[in-house]
């Protein structure tokens, strides 16, 4: 009998995960591995050979840890429900005029799904993965709260787990820097793998070119765009455009218009294929209105709470005050101007280092 019960760790292959599986072995769990393929080349196509955490390579990388470990590990195909979801959602998002956050949903909407339905029937009460991130409880309810290396801290894109999963989860990388990640996987015997490059890319668009991700997944999409027009704030034709899909809320580097003078994107409005272009200064907002609301910390939200609030995976956050409007929105108040709020991004609410709640930017 295991001194904790039974997990299921989810493994990517990768250095996080396989770090996650030997420290609940150590701790006294009895460990089940679990590989999830997202999706694959021959379905996403790209130009770069096929890495990460669905590639072949990768899977044998993790059931060899779980071989050399002594315990069970299993290979679960979900590139249906994840393509269904995760990519269609990616592409109708862009449609849309937004930008998506396609790792969000990943996480919330498909692997944790996945993994407590595979837990349930294996009879593990808990899951655990490699994500650099703490849970706290207080009050009876349980909250992320950020990770001790703030450079690997990825609380932002976990605001989305509810109660039973942040309940039944375990992040046991949260109190550790990369560094002694890196060391301790070493120190188990695994010196290549304390070695390996991470990737930052989205896994289904391995080149990071996402503009041509979706010429491949909508293959009338570049003649359906022709004619697409840049324009000012007082509607003025400046140029045209290679199709408003391809442009993103505060972009200015790849526009392929000289003004003369610095111009980002301010707006997008698929209905009419027109981008609009102005100033930094046009590009400030002090306020905007996030629904699809996930509360951790507080079940309902203090009137007006003050919070550190991030638009950005890599944003630094700006303080705010949080109205909510309804049980699924809340209306953003910035106590300055920010700068980039793109319609279907996080935003992420913080109290110090722990996590508030989050939701999409509606506008």
């Amino acid at each position: 009998m295991s001194k904790h019960g039974r997990v299921l760790v989810a493994m990517s292959g990768g250095i996080d995960s396989t770090v996650t599986a030997m420290l609940m072995h150590e701790q006294g769990y009895e460990v089940i591995g679990i590989t999830m393929k997202t999706w694959d080349y021959a379905n996403v196509g790209g130009s770069k050979k096929e890495t990460g955490c669905c590639s072949l390579d990768s899977i044998n990388d993790a059931r060899q840890v779980s071989v050399d470990m002594g315990f069970p590990h299993f290979i679960v195909d979900i590139r249906e429900e994840f393509g269904d979801y995760v990519i269609d959602n990616f592409v109708d998002e862009y449609l849309a005029g937004r930008t998506p956050n396609p790792c969000v949903l990943c996480n919330t909407h498909i692997k944790w799904s996945a993994l407590l339905r595979r837990a349930d029937a294996l009879d593990c009460e808990f899951i655990a993965t490699g994500h650099y991130a703490r849970i706290e409880k207080t009050a009876g309810r349980y909250y992320i709260s950020k990770a001790a290396d703030p450079l690997k801290d990825q609380s932002y894109v976990l605001w989305g787990l509810e109660q039973e999963n942040l309940r039944r989860s375990r992040f046991p990388l949260g109190d550790m820097t990369k560094q002694e990640v890196r060391k301790l996987a070493a120190d188990f015997g695994y010196v290549d793998l304390s070695k390996k490059a991470e990737s930052y890319e989205i896994c289904f668009v391995p080149d990071n070119d996402y503009r041509a991700f979706l010429k491949r997944r909508v293959p009338d999409l570049q003649a359906r765009l022709e004619g697409g027009k840049f324009v000012n704030t007082r509607g003025e034709v400046l140029g045209e455009h290679k199709g408003y899909p391809f442009y993103t809320i505060g972009q200015r580097k790849g526009l392929g218009i000289a003004l003369g003078h610095p111009v980002f994107v301010l707006e997008i409005h698929p209905e009419t294929n027109t981008v609009v272009l102005g100033t930094e200064e046009e590009l400030l907002r002090n306020g905007m209105l996030v629904g699809r609301i996930n509360l951790q910390k507080y079940e309902h939200l203090p009137k007006g709470i003050e919070a550190l609030t991030k638009i950005r995976y890599r944003d630094a956050g700006a303080f705010a005050k949080l109205y909510p409007q309804s049980a699924d929105e809340i209306r953003v108040e910035f106590l300055g101007h920010v700068k980039g709020v793109a319609p279907g991004q996080s935003a992420v609410f913080y109290e110090g280092e722990d996590l508030i709640g989050g939701g999409i930017i509606m506008a």
